[in-house]
């Protein structure tokens, strides 16, 4: 799975990191965390935040990770930047439907 980039109600522009890019027998396997950064506007790659590293960056806002999806999630805010609880929310519910919709995926 590749970064993808959502947009809150609060116009927070943001990219999602997924943790992994697994594949087994040529399908994709879901992964259970994503990491979070500011998305920046000047020209920055989705390519670049895998390059990067996550504690150097400052734009990175922590991971979500899914215990049990739809139902258990953590964050963990070891970002310079930190998500408010709405907003943390919203990102949750986005990702939830990205997960949930396999045609969203960019393989």
């Amino acid at each position: 799975m590749k970064p993808f980039n959502l947009t809150l109600t609060n116009e927070l522009r943001l990219t999602i990191q997924p943790e992994s890019d697994a594949h087994a027998n040529g399908h994709p396997v879901l992964t259970y965390t994503y990491s979070i950064f500011y998305w920046k506007l000047l020209g920055i790659e989705d390519t670049d935040l895998t390059q990067q590293n996550k504690a150097n960056n400052p734009d990175y806002c922590g991971t979500v990770s899914y215990k049990q999806p739809g139902n258990l999630f953590t964050y963990t805010e070891d970002g310079k930047r930190h998500l408010s609880a709405m907003e943390l929310e919203e990102v949750i519910e986005k990702i939830s439907l990205y997960r949930n919709t396999p045609r969203m995926w960019k393989l």
